[in-house]
Order: structure tokens, then sequence, then C-alpha cells
């Protein structure tokens, strides 16, 4: 096996880039800013990408495609959208190359600049509603609920792998409605989605929030949120769903007519998680060992590893046990490759973040019994061989609920009140993690505690208690507390 990763405790950054390459997740591109995910990397993505579809599409949602290129002038169309994008923008402005006459090769040809430049899409709210103008005519064409799985870019100048690069995959939901309450309602359903999806297949907890003006989408009249903890005490923005009012309706004039035969402005939402949930993944649940998934997101769930090589015995064995958890609806891996002794696939495999792996030995069988180790906990346990598939499927709902309860567990030992600035810092210099304190509600203050802290409120919690206080920087009242925290 290839070299240690780098210790969480000594460097996190230096060890979450070794997990992300070592464990075959993704790689550096010739492009920079850019990545390559690979197989591993994305078949993780694949997983995400299956589930939240299902959920989108169980909740009456259907996906379409839209055009990777917008035209400048949509893009300028709804003021505080353009504000947000405009210095992340990549732009074409020509459509041919040609060979240079001077002999310097491939040059732009000066004569194919386009006669307006084109974006590529950073997000695509300005070429949806510059489409939907089209589609929606009536209160019969409502409400229009679609999303898309696509890329995008946006002109990064620090770039990590997963959490941040310059061009990236995700969904983008794009709704519209009649009613403002639909699109408000539509805007939570999403938020709910998400939050399930974070803690029932991921295994992370997320706090549910609404972003402060500051921290809201450009062009949204609220942002909500999901937020997460990684294991280095910052945050990682996990998901958010925007309720964008009729602001990208009144930027591309779309009206429908409703029942009461009147000509109303529509009401939109757009929504969308990323491949940082990858990023986010890793360094919710992984060790010094490399990656650990939890089950229901891992490409191989169960890998099985002959001791020390295969044998016709050993072969049948993992044969049988494969058709049975594949009957139960296990993915299963067979490692027999013999070039490999079994300590190097053992370490492979924990470095990948199987969850389960089976050793198989002649004695093994023998004693009619099969060594099956957890990668969460790194226990291990013989258990009888004819009855193994029945206990994999139970051990993986535990590894997968055991996740969940040590990331909570984690968050909980990491969120603390801060009744005082000196208090925050404090925090969030030691030990860091989630601070609840309370805000007298200004954007100042938000930003010069974002100046002096570098920490910045990362959401409103929703179900946050009405608690009157005093702004922990002004000292002006506050009826509740809000999260501070350092953040990705």
């Amino acid at each position: 096996m290839a070299k240690a990763i780098t210790s969480r405790s000594e460097d996190y950054s230096q060890w979450y880039n070794d997990i992300v390459r070592k464990a075959g997740m993704a790689d550096y591109s010739a492009v920079r800013g850019c990545m390559v995910i690979k197989p591993h990397g994305f078949a993780i993505w694949e997983k995400m990408q299956q589930q939240l579809d299902r959920m989108f599409k169980d909740t009456g949602h259907v996906n379409a495609y839209f055009p990777l290129f917008i035209p400048k002038s949509f893009l300028s169309k709804e003021a505080e959208h353009v504000d947000g994008f405009a210095k992340e923008c990549a732009v074409v402005t020509h459509h041919r190359l040609m060979n240079d006459p001077g002999g310097a090769g491939l040059i732009v040809d000066p004569d194919a600049k386009l006669e307006e430049e084109l974006i590529v899409r950073p997000t695509s709210e300005t070429i949806i509603w510059n489409t939907y103008k089209d589609w929606i005519q009536s209160y019969r064409d409502l409400p229009l609920l679609i999303n898309q799985w696509a890329n995008v870019v946006r002109w990064e100048l620090r770039t990590r792998l997963f959490l941040r690069t310059t061009e990236f995959l995700w969904q983008e939901g794009h709704t519209a409605h009649a009613t403002r309450q639909e699109a408000v309602d539509e805007t939570k359903l999403i938020l709910d989605i998400y939050a399930a999806f974070a803690e029932e297949y991921m295994a992370m907890p997320v706090i549910k929030g609404v972003k402060t003006a500051n921290e809201r989408f450009a062009g949204a009249d609220d942002t909500y949120c999901i937020e997460a903890l990684m294991q280095d005490g910052k945050a990682l923005q996990a998901g958010t769903s925007h309720f964008l009012g009729q602001n990208f309706a009144k930027a591309f004039d779309v009206t429908f007519l409703n029942k009461e035969n009147q000509q109303e402005l529509v009401w939109a939402t757009s929504w969308g998680v990323s491949t940082r949930l990858v990023g986010g993944l890793i360094m919710t649940h992984s060790d010094d060992d490399g990656l650990v998934l939890p089950p229901k997101l891992a490409p191989t769930q169960v890998v099985i590893v002959p001791i020390p090589k295969p044998s016709p015995e050993i072969n049948d064995a993992a044969e049988a046990l494969m058709k049975n958890l594949r009957a139960l609806g296990v993915s299963v891996k067979y490692d027999h490759d013999e070039t490999k002794r079994p300590g190097f696939k053992f370490a492979e495999h924990e470095m990948q973040g199987v969850p389960a792996r089976v050793g198989i030995g002649m004695r093994d069988l023998e004693n009619g019994q099969l060594e099956i180790a957890r990668r969460d906990t790194k226990e291990k346990a013989f258990v009888p061989k004819d009855g193994a598939a029945d206990y994999i499927v139970n051990l993986l709902d535990e590894i997968q609920e055991n996740l969940l309860r040590r990331a909570k567990a984690y968050r909980t030992e990491n969120t603390r009140n801060a009744d005082s600035m000196e208090e925050l810092v404090s925090i969030l210099d030691g030990p860091g993690g989630f601070v609840s304190a309370h805000w007298d509600g200004t954007s100042e203050t938000e930003l010069t505690i974002k100046e002096q802290t570098k920490a910045t409120i990362r959401c409103i919690p929703l179900d946050a208690e009405q608690v009157q206080g005093k702004c922990i920087l002004t000292g002006k009242p506050s009826s509740q507390r809000v999260l501070f925290a350092r953040a990705y």
C-alpha cells in the first residue's frame, strides 16, 4: 500500500488532500482550478445523484436540461444577481481559431468575435427564466417543477478538490408558482429533502436555517440552508434553497393569466447541492487510515478477501456469500487478485472506505465461520458462515446509524454559547465549532464581526428559541441566538 496519509491532527488540510487522492477520489487537472473526478469518487457522486433524483421525483419534480452558455445581456437583467456573480464569470468572446500567419501556432481569429459575449453558466436562473416566459401563459401551466443535473463554472482564485473548484457538478432546481405561499412551501420542502438526505444517507447531521441578508443568494428574497460541522471545527454549507420572490419574473417579464382572468407575475424558487457534498462526506467521517463511507453511499459495501490466497473451497464460499448478499440488495466485491497480499488489500479497502470486510481462510471454513471487520470502529467478529449474509445486512445498518450518532455527538460537543466578543474569539481560536450568540440584526454588525474574527453567521436556525439577550458586539437587544462559525 502507498505511504500512510498525513495525520488529521497534524495537518487537517493535507490529511483531507491525501484522502481525496490516495483513496482514488479525484486528482488535479491540467486546467487550473479544475479537477478530474476518478471512478471511485464519481461512483459516490452517482449514488448521491441517484438518491436525490428519486427524492425530487417522488415530490413531483422532473428533469430537463438548459444551455451551458448564457447571453451576457441576460445576466445583467437582474441587478443583484449580476452583482453577485460578475467577478466569477468565464466569458466566451470568439467562436473560431486559426493558424497564425506568423507561425506562432493557433490563435484566436480576430474576425470571429461574437456579436454578444456568452457567459459560461455560473448558475442558470437567467437562461431558464427567459425560457419560462414562453412556457408559462396561464395558471394551468403552474406549478412548473424542473430540475437539471449539470456542470457550472465559477472562476475561483483558491480551490480545493471537491470543496471549491472552478468547474463543479451539481443539480439546480428552478420552479415557478402561482402564489407566494406555494413558492415558500416549495423552498422549505426542498430544504427538508436536503436535510433528510444529509442525515439519512450521508449520516451527516445538519442544522436547517435562514441566511442573513449579507449571506443570501444574489437575487433571492430569502435563502434557506443546511449547515454541517466538519471534524476540524469549521462549518460547511451543504445545500441551499432560495425563495426568489418575483425578482426573476419581473426581470424577464414572466406573467400568467390567473383564475380571475388577470395577469400576474410568477413566483419562483431555485435550489441546489453540488459535488462539495463529497468533500463534506470525507470530512465528516474519515480518519487517519483513510476514507470512511456510510454504507448507503458506498459504491462497494462489502469486500471479500481470500486468506492467504484463492482456492476452490474459498472461491465457492465467496461465490455463495456474494449470491446471498446480492439477493439482499448489498453491493459486494470479491478481491481475488493474487498479485497482492491480504494485508495490502486490507489497507487498500480501508483507505477506500469500504464499510465491511470479510476474510475467508481455510481454517475459517473448517470451523464453519467467517471473519468480518467493520470500517467505522475497526472491530472484528467471527460469524457462522451460514448466517453471514443476514449478519452483514444488520451490520451495515448498524454502521450507518453509528456514523450519524458519532457525528451528532461531535457536533453537540462542539456547539457552544458565547455572550461576548471575547468568548466568541476564544472559542473560534480554540476548539472551533458552532458558536451560538446574540446579534443585533444589522448588516454592519455582522460584517464587523466577520472582519474581526473571520467567522460568519452560518444561519439563523429555524428551530431557534426566542430568547432575549444582548448583541455580543454592540450590546443592543436581540431576540434570539444565531450560529457563527468559520467555514469552508
